[in-house]
């Protein structure tokens, strides 16, 4: 994760783009690049999906990319650790979402 960090900000400062980088206009392009993954999507039913999913694996993968990349530029701005985030919201879900009342069920935490 640290390797992949470096060649982003290393990127991000050589062309002299952390003066666009505040948190407001990060969390915006964030949500923007996971709206485009969730446009190839759109108004397809699941043979629809399975098809466009492998016909467009490689523009649904920059769209990804996209995603992580702001996520990565975030976190890393904001001084967040997110593989330790991670591990903490899992703890936390773990809690939410026990196996024996969560499993196999979509209902949210507080409906189970």
């Amino acid at each position: 994760m640290k390797k992949l960090t470096d060649k982003i900000i290393k990127f991000r400062d050589a062309r002299n783009w952390k003066q666009f980088h505040n948190p407001k206009d990060l969390a915006i392009s964030l949500s923007l690049e996971s709206l485009e993954v969730l446009e190839h999507f759109q108004w397809k039913n699941g043979k629809e999906i399975e098809k466009h999913i492998k016909t467009n694996k490689d523009d649904i993968a920059d769209e990804l990319a996209d995603v992580l990349n702001y996520l990565i530029i975030m976190s890393h701005d904001l001084g967040i650790d997110l593989i330790k985030a991670g591990e903490k919201k899992l703890a936390k879900n773990e809690i939410k979402y026990p196996v024996e009342k969560a499993k196999g069920k979509h209902t949210k935490y507080t409906e189970l």
